[in-house]
């Protein structure tokens, strides 16, 4: 009877993952025929290149949130630690004369050093994360500025072979972002450890008194999010060939927005990669299809406002519904 059950809940649990993804798909295929009425140079192979190509960074930042929101942690911090550790890959070789291959070894190493601070102090002290990420916010602005001497580093052609690299018109961080995405959802999927995130996000005593250790997977998921953090780094420095100590402003709420959009919880226990990454999709289409109606910045962010409330609304309702369903 409990295998009958168990089975029954599983099927219940695909249908449902599977009817929120179809519902990002259509909502995608809406904004594209809707913007392409609107314009008629919208609908074209290179619109759709320059979308995908102009991405990478926000999915792979949104990637990393939306293992931090599973866990039910929130990091606040991704936009200034990926302005820190662009502005450590462009000091490394602009000032200090390292290779290309040392100076991203930094950047990538002060990201993690970045997400493990936040995941330590969090679970050490037991702190709200969103207060530790918080101060990472401030301290990793500051360091950037402080390292870089608020001054842009023009980097120049040493770096841009990251970005520059393509296969069929889309390029090698895309291309390198899909492979994440699809990486981190195989894990979350299938791997133990992704059955321990989803388990400490929805309960996290439960999941103590079952033998996995809340603290050692909220550390291990804040520094991926820092490594991820910091690869978002590298592809915008590699895209602009420089290392702004305000690059990543606004970054965090991008995430947030796209994990929210993509139906991951933010009380934690439940998300996707996947549907993240049609998060990340709706977003970017959203912005160039009000940019390509000439539609001005505020109007853009008002529009994406309305979007991010009426999803976590959505979330809301969807949660609900969920709880009732429960026996």
């Amino acid at each position: 009877m409990s295998g009958r059950t168990s089975l029954s809940s599983r099927h219940s649990i695909w249908v449902r993952s599977l009817t929120d993804s179809l519902g990002l798909v259509v909502a995608l295929a809406l904004l594209i025929v809707t913007f392409s009425l609107a314009t008629r140079h919208f609908f074209s192979a290179e619109t759709f290149r320059t979308i995908a190509n102009q991405i990478p960074a926000a999915l792979l930042v949104a990637t990393g949130m939306t293992a931090v929101l599973i866990v039910a942690e929130i990091d606040l911090s991704v936009g200034s630690v990926m302005g820190l550790c662009g502005a450590v890959v462009g000091v490394a070789m602009t000032r200090w004369q390292w290779p290309l291959w040392a100076a991203l070894l930094a950047g990538l190493g002060t990201g993690a050093a970045c997400g493990a601070f936040n995941g330590l102090v969090s679970v050490r002290w037991r702190l709200p994360s969103f207060i530790v990420t918080l101060g990472m916010l401030e301290m990793a602005r500051g360091a950037a500025h402080a390292l870089t001497r608020s001054q842009t580093q023009y980097i120049g052609t040493a770096i841009e072979g990251v970005a520059a690299t393509s296969l069929l018109g889309l390029s090698l961080p895309f291309l390198l972002s899909l492979l994440v995405v699809a990486a981190g959802q195989v894990v979350l999927s299938h791997a133990v450890f992704g059955r321990q995130m989803l388990a400490v996000g929805a309960n996290e005593l439960a999941a103590r008194l079952s033998g996995i250790d809340p603290r050692r997977v909220k550390v291990i998921v804040f520094v991926v999010t820092g490594l991820l953090v910091a690869l978002a780094a590298v592809v915008d420095t590699s895209r602009f060939q420089s290392a702004n100590p305000n690059a990543g402003g606004g970054f965090e709420l991008q995430a947030i927005a796209a994990a929210v959009i993509g139906g991951t919880s933010l009380m934690g226990g439940r998300g996707s990669l996947v549907r993240t990454f049609f998060g990340v999709l709706i977003i970017a289409v959203l912005n160039s299809g009000l940019a390509a109606v000439g539609a001005k910045d505020e109007t853009k962010r008002l529009v994406t406002g309305a979007v991010i409330v009426a999803a976590v609304v959505l979330d809301c309702y969807r949660r609900r519904l969920g709880q009732s369903r429960t026996p």
